[in-house]
């Protein structure tokens, strides 16, 4: 399925904070991702109309990451083997980006999700690698329903919580430690 970049506690950026990331693409040259679970007040409709009947609940924008939010991502699930629908290209499994400029009606019929996100997320040649050496990051396997959650403000905690050992406590990680 693919890799998620989930934010340790301890990152406090704010363009970071508490975000899971799948990760679409990491050569030696940089990596690519979109944050999941940052639904944004902004229907698909306002910018995007065309596309609002077939987006995935809540029917949201989600802000992929703080580059680029001039620009839209749509992400797709396909399901089975079936061939790519006209205007997707498959990335990771069953995971593909789709074409904002096909017709929705054409492409919608061959896919089961899709989430529209404003923006990716980017790293340059090695910075993600130390960002993770830092603490920053944990890397965890995806799971296919996790880009198209229907709780994506609660998918921080949830990712955590299915994984094994001290990854797991920590999805109980208090939201303001110090108020604890």
């Amino acid at each position: 399925m693919g890799r998620l970049l989930v934010a340790t506690p301890v990152l406090d950026d704010p363009n970071f904070r508490r975000t899971v990331v799948l990760l679409l693409d990491h050569t030696d040259e940089g990596a690519m991702g979109i944050v999941v679970n940052r639904p944004l007040p902004v229907d698909v409709a306002r910018v995007l109309p065309e596309w609002q009947p077939f987006v995935t609940t809540p029917g949201r924008l989600f802000q992929g990451g703080p580059v680029g939010l001039d620009g839209a991502l749509g992400l797709v699930a396909v399901p089975g083997d079936e061939q790519d629908p006209l205007g997707v290209r498959r990335i990771i499994g069953a995971l593909g980006l789709v074409d904002l400029d096909a017709p929705p009606q054409i492409v919608a019929g061959g896919v089961a999700g899709l989430r529209i996100f404003a923006g990716h997320s980017g790293w340059g040649a090695g910075q993600l690698e130390e960002e993770i050496d830092e603490g920053a990051w944990y890397v965890v396997d995806a799971e296919s329903r996790d880009p198209f959650s229907d709780t994506p403000d609660g998918l921080w905690r949830t990712v955590l919580r299915r994984q094994r050992g001290e990854l797991a406590f920590l999805s109980t990680y208090p939201d303001e430690p110090s108020a604890n």
